[in-house]
């Protein structure tokens, strides 16, 4: 049973107090507390103690206390802990990511939240580290490490008001969020853990990891292994914002993502795993795929969200949610495979984008708008990572990557238009002939050759192991002058139904149950 910790405000000032009496030295006695019972249980290894201090009292505390300022500096809190270096790391860990949530960090806040990411990962690299920590939070320094390197990029790249301070400061602190310094960070994680090989291990049978969640039951600790894992994950997103999708996919690899893992312990990970998995596989014209997982883990969300409300991750999670049913209806339009998607997904994805989907099949300058607003909406931002310019006049260009990726996607579905043709004749015919299908499409045989060829390429993609996929749901040879079709027949599913038809019995005797006779 979690121990339950009551904080008392310790006569802290009040946060709304327009006086501006933040001191960085005051140390509440809540937060005395805290951190004294934080630091007894990492020495402990009490994994369940750490989440619920971690999850629960670290965000009732900033709630209450810490709404528009920010926590104690660490060294008025080092004392406490017996000045040790790792927890004040973990401390400043969490400390920069509150500032992060709930105000705007200065230029020298975000450079020392990079050196202290940098102290923590040699720590973990290169040190001996005897602890245990809850995935959740693991998962959130890799996150918030990615999410801090893309904030920064952007910031670095609106050059236009910078001040002279800042400009020098940037200057100076050029390595500070280096884009090579972020990918080696982790690459060298997943390399030290040694976590490809673990995972192979696994397979084979010799070694637990996904069964035990990652945790290490034998007394050792489970940070390096579950870090170097995660960062497999961040390869992938830091990749996607940079618009290396194939790269990105190749770091995923060795996670079999069709099956349950760790990365499916926490939500916050299983989201952002199939979300940039989906995207990429969406920019790669590997609809079918994108399609698949897109289906499965809106079907997931949809099941599990009540359960997630009073979490701090809440509001990201719908958030997704809304920006893959986007991504999902420009997968469906470019590649209209209904037969891939679940029922209930079907019908949120009808109720929020139906009559959006039927204009983008037509193709014309109001379906190239809904494609670009819908990309726009649910794409992951994009990054410059180079150094800006410091030439006058100083310009910002932080839109560059993102309208770089825009231009690509638009232009390839122009490139899709004439093919919206050929796939309702193949719809509608077993056979038909080179020549009836040219005058029907009111072009010469040469022209209609080169179209179907497109057709082809254009409904193959190459997937991450060099093997060739079909998206189409309409195939089709040539047989001398003539067209044969091949149309995959759908497998009908009767499990999905019988199930809807299950819950929607059982609420009506739920309501039955709570009428009372008279």
């Amino acid at each position: 049973m979690a121990a339950s910790y009551e904080y008392e405000d310790g006569g802290y000032p009040q946060q709304g107090d327009s006086s501006g009496s933040y001191d960085p030295n005051f140390v509440p006695d809540s937060v005395k507390s805290f951190v004294v019972h934080l630091y007894r249980h990492i020495r402990e290894k009490n994994v369940y103690e750490i989440h619920q201090m971690y999850e629960s009292s670290f965000q009732t505390l900033s709630e209450r206390m810490f709404k528009e300022t920010p926590w104690p500096s660490v060294d008025a809190v080092s004392p406490y802990v017996d000045n040790d270096h790792v927890f004040c790391l973990l401390y400043r860990e969490m400390w920069f990511r509150h500032l992060y949530a709930r105000l705007s960090p200065t230029l020298r806040q975000r450079i020392d939240s990079w050196d202290n990411y940098c102290s923590l990962f040699q720590v973990v690299l290169h040190g001996v580290v005897n602890m245990q920590l809850p995935n959740q939070w693991l998962w959130d320094m890799v996150d918030e490490f990615v999410y801090q390197f893309q904030a920064f990029c952007q910031y670095r790249a609106k050059m236009k008001n910078k001040t002279a301070e800042e400009i020098a400061l940037l200057k100076q602190y050029d390595q500070a969020w280096n884009v090579y310094g972020v990918l080696n960070f982790l690459q060298a994680l997943v390399e030290k853990s040694t976590i490809i090989q673990i995972l192979e291990r696994e397979k084979e049978g010799v070694e637990e990891f996904t069964a035990t969640d990652g945790y290490d039951y034998s007394g050792g600790s489970n940070v390096l292994k579950v870090l170097g894992y995660f960062s497999m994950i961040g390869l992938l997103r830091v990749h996607c914002l940079l618009g290396d999708y194939h790269t990105g996919l190749k770091c995923l690899r060795p996670i079999d993502i069709t099956q349950q893992g760790v990365y499916t312990s926490v939500i916050g990970s299983h989201i952002t795993t199939i979300y940039h998995y989906g995207f990429a596989n969406l920019m790669l014209r590997r609809y079918v795929e994108a399609i698949h997982e897109f289906n499965k883990i809106l079907l997931y969300i949809y099941k599990t969200k009540q359960y997630h409300q009073k979490s701090p991750q809440y509001e990201q999670i719908l958030k997704k949610n809304e920006q893959m049913y986007a991504l999902l209806a420009i997968s469906l339009s470019l590649c209209p495979q209904m037969k891939l998607v679940e029922e209930t997904v079907n019908s949120q994805l009808r109720e929020k984008y139906g009559e959006k989907m039927a204009r983008m099949l037509r193709y014309d300058d109001e379906a190239f708008a809904l494609y670009d607003e819908l990309f726009s909406y649910a794409c992951p931002k994009f990054i410059t990572p180079s150094a800006p310019s410091f030439e006058e006049p100083l310009v910002n260009y932080n839109q560059d990557a993102y309208r770089l990726q825009l231009k690509l996607f638009l232009y390839e579905v122009k490139q899709q238009q004439l093919l919206a043709g050929v796939r309702t004749f193949l719809k509608v015919y077993s056979t038909i002939s080179l020549g009836k299908l040219a005058n029907y499409m009111e072009a010469d045989e040469p022209t209609l050759r080169t179209i179907l060829m497109t057709y082809k390429h254009k409904t193959h993609a190459v997937d991450s192991y060099g093997k060739i996929i079909s998206n189409a749901d309409v195939d089709f040879y040539i047989d001398e002058d003539m067209i044969r079709v091949v149309e995959s027949k759908p497998t009908k599913k009767y499990g999905d139904y019988f199930l809807r038809q299950i819950v929607k019995l059982e609420g009506i005797m739920t309501d039955i149950d709570r009428i009372k006779l008279e």
